[in-house]
């Protein structure tokens, strides 16, 4: 741990006084000895002692293009200068339709209706709102979820019912509706020990099942499309996402996309939903939607499920839901100069070396000793450490080996997050050849430290 001044330790104990964490076991924060980091630019954090660190969690998967960015600053400066917030209630706003022109003109082709709120928790609860509410419409019977095992969807009561996470859901289950629950396919850890094709297969099977048994009663079906990113980057094998959206549409089921961690180029394309195709009858969008700025989320839908809404000139109805900063005009024009962003600088194309590079040095990685398997969906990766390569025998929860890794690697400038033993990589998509280099490079020293 480097030195620290009396300015930042200062700044931490206000922090133990004052503070309360996301996510955060607090006896264990306030017996650690913390980063507080006061600026940034470029790919990197720095702290209140001017010490600079590699940002490879993209602040929580949000950064895009990079911190400082100087089109998105000044986009936001001037909006600024023109009005920083007015409601969408009764009144329309030049940047929230903007940005919903270019969002609709890049989403999967049919989806045309945006509805915009502050963050992917708030976009799974209006998704799973409109998609109850259009079939109750429809079908008073079809009141049921179908969710994945391993799925994160945010922490609110709705999205924590369609989510599966213990630590995240366990001791809120009295508050949270039953949900119908099925598998997805984690193939390094799969029971019967199948191929991954024949892994994708079998997990289609089960979930087909699911459907057939359950049709007459499901509203809807919520997938984080490709990558289950809480559950440790799980990545499903190529076509479970296409046989999914086929039987949502045969069993008539709506599909919601959560592409709240997986949009805005992570995956490598835009979407997550552009590698298989297809187009979901909801998809809910935040994080990297403003390049990491601005809070914003937007979930989009069809226009048949919109005017399902609509009710009728006798008896006009409505959508009762909505937030005071809806459309705020600050985050829509980040997420506008983000957008020129991955236009200007080809961004996407940009990337496709740079996933070969990472895809290289992780198959390094793959080699040491405690590393059991690494995983990879364009920029987002895991490193999952076993105590036993043969048998996958993972660590003692008690060691915490992952989160010793992470501290190592932040002390030689690198900044990762674990989860359990799971190390997730997801740098910003800006991240240079030489930065994917050092990310790896510190992460094996680290690893061989720590394990070693």
């Amino acid at each position: 741990m480097k030195k620290q001044s009396a300015r930042t330790k200062r700044l931490i104990k206000a922090d133990k006084e004052l503070l309360w964490h996301p996510f955060t076991k607090m006896l264990e924060w306030e017996a650690s000895t913390p980063l507080v980091i006061e600026r940034a630019t470029g790919n990197y954090l720095i702290d209140t002692d001017g010490n600079h660190y590699l940002d490879a969690a993209s602040s929580l998967w949000v950064t895009v293009h990079g911190h400082r960015k100087k089109e998105i600053d000044s986009a936001i400066k001037a909006q600024l200068g023109k009005v920083a917030h007015s409601t969408l209630l009764g009144l329309g706003g030049t940047a929230s339709i903007e940005l919903a022109e270019r969002l609709i003109a890049i989403a999967p082709k049919g989806l045309r209706r945006v509805f915009y709120s502050d963050n992917g928790s708030t976009a799974v609860e209006i998704a799973l709102k409109m998609a109850f509410h259009y079939q109750q419409l429809k079908n008073k019977k079809k009141v049921k979820f179908l969710c994945f095992e391993g799925a994160y969807h945010g922490d609110t009561v709705g999205s924590m019912s369609v989510g599966e996470i213990d630590c995240f859901v366990d001791r809120y289950k009295p508050l949270l509706f039953d949900s119908i629950r099925a598998p997805f396919p984690n193939c390094y850890r799969c029971p019967l020990k199948l191929e991954e094709s024949t892994c994708k297969l079998a997990c289609l099977a089960e979930v087909e099942k699911i459907f057939k048994a359950n049709a007459k009663e499901l509203a809807a079906c919520i997938i984080e499309p490709l990558v289950q990113g809480a559950a440790g980057m799980q990545t499903s094998p190529p076509g479970f996402l296409k046989g999914l959206s086929r039987m949502a549409k045969k069993y008539d089921v709506l599909l919601i996309a959560d592409e709240v961690a997986t949009g805005f180029g992570r995956t490598g394309k835009m979407f997550a939903c552009d590698h298989e195709n297809i187009r979901p009858d909801i998809m809910c969008l935040a994080k990297g939607i403003t390049g990491g700025y601005m809070p914003l989320a937007a979930t989009i839908t069809t226009e048949k499920i919109y005017k399902a809404f609509l009710g009728t000139r006798k008896a006009p109805d409505a959508f009762y839901h909505g937030h005071t900063y809806t459309g705020n005009p600050l985050g829509c024009a980040a997420a506008i100069a983000s957008l020129d962003l991955f236009e200007r600088e080809a961004t996407i194309d940009n990337m496709q070396p740079k996933i070969q590079l990472l895809k290289e040095e992780l198959l390094k990685l793959a080699k040491l000793d405690y590393v059991g398997n690494v995983r990879q969906k364009g920029f987002m990766c895991a490193v999952e450490l076993v105590a036993d390569k043969k048998t996958k025998k993972p660590f003692s929860v008690k060691d915490k080996t992952a989160a010793k890794v992470c501290l190592k690697a932040r002390d030689m400038g690198v900044i990762i997050r674990n989860i359990n033993d799971t190390i997730i990589i997801m740098p910003p998509l800006s991240i240079k050849t030489s930065e994917i280099k050092k990310l790896c490079k510190v992460l094996s020293k680290s690893i061989r430290d720590i394990t070693e």
